[in-house]
């Protein structure tokens, strides 16, 4: 068994203020999805809830920009950001 098992989750901008926090690690499970993985997070409930909100959570894994069906491995950096907002 690896000695790292763990993914990193990071959060930026408004989501690092509103969350409360910069990062954070979880256990690599297999089959593990960034989607699956922000549900996990959303369901703590109250400020996390935005995470599955009605705005898409902007998704990286290992510093490039993915989509929630992307399978994540143990030593993974996930980051979340906030949706990009224009006018």
């Amino acid at each position: 068994m690896s000695a790292d098992n763990t993914i990193t989750v990071k959060f930026f901008a408004r989501l690092r203020e509103e969350l409360d926090t910069a990062s954070l690690t979880v256990e690599a499970e297999s089959d593990l999805t960034a989607g699956k993985l922000l549900q996990s997070l959303a369901a703590r409930g109250g400020s996390w809830t935005q995470l599955a909100g009605a705005h898409p959570v902007m998704i990286a894994v290992n510093q490039v920009m993915t989509k929630p069906d992307t399978v994540l491995q143990p030593g993974d950096e996930v980051a979340f950001f906030p949706p990009v907002t224009g006018g």
